[in-house]
């Protein structure tokens, strides 16, 4: 059993203005939650860059040229939107997460680990084809679900987002698209108030799971029985990717979930098993939210734990 895990130093930096909660100390606390004796087996490389190719199986050429017009060569900020904003360093640490999220598809669907995580910044799943909101660019669940599928015939991918917000980008792109399940747990109401459970795609391969404010661990976990797993199960999803935000834990200033570092190591857990039965074992997962540093360290840390116990 063998879990790699992806990140690159460019990660750090993306920079936000002070007090913005997606900052790089983010990253620094997944490092340090790493660091532990346990994780000592654990693989790791760097995260190359991701290629324009990569980008475009998701996203507009227009969208993308326009992103890199907007970013700066100096110190300056540019705000995209309101909480969106690209310094000096976006560029390319928006590039590594969508190269390292290629990588990990490739290295898990080539037999030479069984699965892994992409820990990199800014998040990706609030992108839309051809918007970047809620502090993402590049989507890079959805372009790893679509690099698995293009570069490597795979008929179905499987994202399960339990991010406590709704990942509205990754919805944008597989609305029409039936090869990909994508399913959602989010708190709601709450940004980006998308996510309803009517929202369900041309082809039914949106699932969404909105939760109200205050559920705890006991009912997320009876909410992942026995409306996320079976519906990923009968997708039979020949990989299984994680948009892994761990904001909708007790301690995140963002939200109002009440979920603790033992449900999502639960949670991973649980996908392990049908990734057992359905998909060879094989499991992608790419980081996105999570403001709290300590939540963010020690749901990390879970997380990785219960995926190297595979």
């Amino acid at each position: 059993m063998t879990t790699l895990f992806l990140s690159h130093p460019a990660s750090l930096l993306h920079e936000t203005f002070p007090g913005h909660p997606e900052c790089p100390d983010r990253l620094r606390a997944v490092e340090r939650a790493l660091e532990d004796e346990k994780f000592a087996l654990l693989a790791r490389e760097q995260a190359p860059l991701g290629t324009e190719a990569d980008v475009l199986r998701c996203h507009g050429r227009q969208y993308v040229e326009q992103l890199r017009a907007l970013a700066p060569t100096d110190s300056r900020l540019v705000e995209v939107d309101g909480d969106t904003t690209m310094s000096m360093g976006t560029w390319e640490a928006a590039l590594r997460g969508v190269g390292g999220a290629v990588r990990a598809v490739d290295e898990v669907l080539g037999g030479q680990v069984t699965n892994a995580f992409v820990a990199t910044r800014p998040p990706g799943h609030h992108a839309e084809r051809d918007r970047a909101m809620g502090f993402c660019f590049f989507n890079n669940a959805a372009i790893a679900a679509r690099h698995a599928i293009e570069a490597h015939g795979l008929e179905r991918v499987a994202i399960i987002d339990w991010d406590v917000h709704h990942g509205n980008g990754t919805q944008n792109i597989f609305w029409n698209d039936p090869t990909v399940l994508y399913c959602s747990t989010h708190e709601a109401p709450l940004f980006p108030h998308t996510g309803d459970m009517g929202e369900r795609g041309e082809h039914g391969n949106i699932v969404n799971i909105p939760l109200t404010p205050g559920t705890n661990g006991r009912t997320y976990r009876e909410i992942f029985d026995l409306m996320v797993l079976p519906r990923v199960d009968s997708f039979k999803p020949e990989l299984v990717i994680i948009s892994a935000g761990f904001d909708a834990h007790w301690r995140d200033p963002l939200a109002n979930i009440n979920l603790t570092e033992n449900d999502f190591a639960w949670a991973t857990r649980r996908l392990l098993d049908l990734a057992d039965r359905r998909s060879r074992r094989r499991v992608v997962s790419v980081l996105e939210g999570g403001y709290d540093l300590d939540a963010l360290q020690r749901s990390t840390a879970a997380h990785v734990e219960a995926l190297m116990a595979g």
